[in-house]
């Protein structure tokens, strides 16, 4: 039986085809009435075919007034385009269609944002509208990019020898950091089940069940604020998890997956693989200290160094006695000092008093002295606001950062360029870290130094087990509550917490976490004293991991896994810097679904039944 609506699709038609009869459905892309003849780019998922209705044509002066966006169905007879009008940037551009009967299926009131041309709407109006923004050629297509990322890495997981499994939606509450979705129960009053922020005890139980390779495209729920990188409520991640496995055998399968990915959907962006097809590692310390986060972006060619010791005993109290952390950026010289004053403003927005810097230019042989020495030797002059304070050592180790060779800056400046050093100190070693690491990626972005068309991975490694929260004084768990600390249970028991490593791991790529992991707590005894240096007595542990828990009894086998985002995975490859870009559905940055009206308020029957009465916020004075 014959299709009523369409014969070929809006991509199809070919020169081949030239004095067939067919018949196209799709949206009215474009319209365009030249001299009587009306041309009309008719659109559908697959492509775009131009149809041709004449001035003779009963209908022409209807479809005309018809506006873009509705939906209709035309048949007539496939001809060649006359020569000089050919469109290569079409499939179908050889070839139009000679219309000779249409049908509206499908009428379009006036509409909210354009669909062609693509104009700068604003992101509210696109996600009221979603429907007609996933219409765009470039939403689309980003769209369709992520089914078929999806669907390749489906069947590279299956290829590796790992089997997919589903697990629960409605489960219990657990501490993996960020604030749980709750459900509350009509038949069990005042309790809740919680939406799982992750399937993490589930994937452990399929280990300890006795499968080998599980995996999961699974959808996870966590009630924190969105950013550009991160969707509010939910996202989805590629859930992995493996026994009698080691670190290294996680990062081997991840590896294997990840660089033909990559490779399929960009294959013209090379990536920062070792010869044996292994990514670089990074311990956790080593990039905070280089790149001042533990997502670096290794694409930006600045690297932090740590010159605390050159001003332990300081004269210029900002510096004394603080964590001081620094970087050369020689490209910054030239800059303007309004654009150095804006640096200052960004800095304060982390927190910091401010961002000290000083330049240094190679001279013949005058300007620094030499702690001691009465005549010039390094031939480099420091100006800027710091620049009387960089005095001994320090100021050696600045001219070093600066890329100058201190015996023969002086008889051959020009081999050297002038730059700007960078500073961020402060009595907390983290947050020095973090705002300088911060500044380098600005700096990085206004400089246009980021290297670009390229992927650079990176394992970071030797995450902490532990953190000290300065707020409640107290131990915390710094990453997953479940993993296995390095030394096992006599390293907890002997050790300073703070000073004890986890088999835990991160990959990183282009400054964005792509994807975290563990090799897993599996032993009882040494699950209850992590919890407990954590501040959860052994109740605690038995009554919120009860499945877990009681499972790990009966033959647990040593089992590690990860989790890649498959939202950011997909930014990658479709180049964006917006995470909601890549999702058909995504909630607004402040958490609201605009094209459904979510959340909204429950009925009084609807609250009845879960047994809840709301009780608003006391307003604020």
């Amino acid at each position: 039986m014959s299709n009523p609506y369409r014969t070929k699709k809006c991509h199809e038609l070919r020169a081949s085809d030239a004095g067939k009869t067919e018949r196209l459905a799709g949206w009215i892309h474009n319209k365009r009435d030249l001299g009587g003849v009306l041309f009309i780019d008719l659109r559908d998922h697959y492509g775009i075919t131009q149809i041709v209705i004449p001035p003779t044509a009963a209908f022409q002066n209807e479809v005309g007034h018809l506006p873009k966006e509705t939906v209709i169905s035309v048949q007539g007879q496939v001809r060649p385009r006359p020569e000089g009008t050919v469109n290569p940037n079409l499939a179908t551009g050889e070839v139009e269609l000679d219309v000779t009967g249409y049908e509206r299926l499908g009428s379009c009131e006036p509409l909210p944002m354009n669909v062609f041309p693509e104009d700068l709407t604003p992101e509210e109006t696109r996600l009221k509208y979603r429907f007609l923004d996933l219409r765009r050629s470039k939403l689309h297509q980003t769209v369709m990019l992520r089914a078929q990322v999806i669907s390749s890495i489906r069947q590279r997981m299956i290829e590796l020898g790992f089997q997919e499994f589903q697990t629960p939606i409605l489960t219990s509450s657990s501490p993996e950091g960020a604030r749980d979705f709750l459900v509350p129960s009509r038949l069990y009053p005042g309790e809740f089940y919680a939406l799982p922020q992750a399937p993490q005890q589930f994937k452990q139980l399929l280990m300890v069940s006795g499968f080998d390779r599980y995996f999961q495209i699974a959808p996870c729920f966590r009630d924190e604020d969105g950013r550009a990188d991160r969707t509010p409520g939910e996202f989805y991640q590629l859930d992995v998890e493996m026994s009698f496995v080691t670190q290294d055998d996680v990062f081997a399968a991840m590896e294997i997956l990840f660089i033909p990915l990559f490779q399929e959907f960009k294959a013209e962006w090379p990536i920062n693989a070792n010869a044996d097809g292994s990514f670089q590692r990074l311990a956790y310390k080593e990039s905070l200290l280089k790149y001042g986060t533990d997502k670096p972006d290794l694409r930006i060619p600045i690297e932090i160094k740590d010159l605390t010791p050159l001003f332990a005993k300081s004269e210029f109290k900002a510096f004394a006695g603080k964590t001081v952390r620094a970087m050369a950026v020689p490209q910054a010289f030239d800059q303007p000092r309004s654009w150095f004053d804006n640096l200052q403003e960004e800095a304060k927005k982390l927190g910091a008093p401010g961002l000290a810097y000083v330049k240094v230019e190679p001279n013949s042989g005058t300007g620094v002295y030499d702690s001691g020495e009465s005549k010039p030797v390094y031939g480099a002059t420091l100006t800027g606001p710091i620049a009387k304070f960089i005095k001994g050592d320090a100021m050696i180790e600045v001219i070093r950062m600066a890329g100058m060779k201190l015996d023969t800056v002086a008889t051959e400046p020009h081999k050297f360029l002038p730059t700007v050093i960078f500073f961020s100190a402060d009595t907390n070693e983290t947050k020095a870290a973090k705002v300088l690491g911060a500044m380098r990626v600005k700096i990085a972005e206004q400089l246009k130094l980021i290297e670009k068309n390229v992927f650079k991975f990176t394992w970071i490694v030797d995450y902490p087990m532990y953190e000290y929260n300065e707020e409640t004084k107290a131990v915390e768990f710094s990453h997953n509550p479940f993993s296995m600390p390095q030394g096992g249970l006599d390293a907890l028991e002997k050790q300073d917490p703070l000073t004890l490593f986890a088999y835990q791991y991160d990959l990183v790529c282009n400054g964005y976490e792509i994807a975290s992991g563990a090799i897993r707590n599996h032993v009882p005894e040494i699950m209850y004293k992590a919890f407990g240096i954590a501040g959860y007595d052994k109740s605690v542990v038995d009554n919120k991991f009860p499945g877990m828990i009681n499972a790990f009894r009966y033959g647990a086998p040593p089992h590690g896994g990860i989790a890649p985002g498959i939202d950011r995975i997909v930014m990658l490859l479709a180049d964006e810097t917006n995470i909601r870009d890549v999702i058909a559905f995504p909630m607004a940055q402040n958490g609201r679904d605009l094209l459904m009206n979510a959340p909204s308020p429950a009925s009084e029957k609807q609250l009845r039944e879960v047994h809840l009465t709301i009780r608003k916020p006391v307003p604020k004075v």
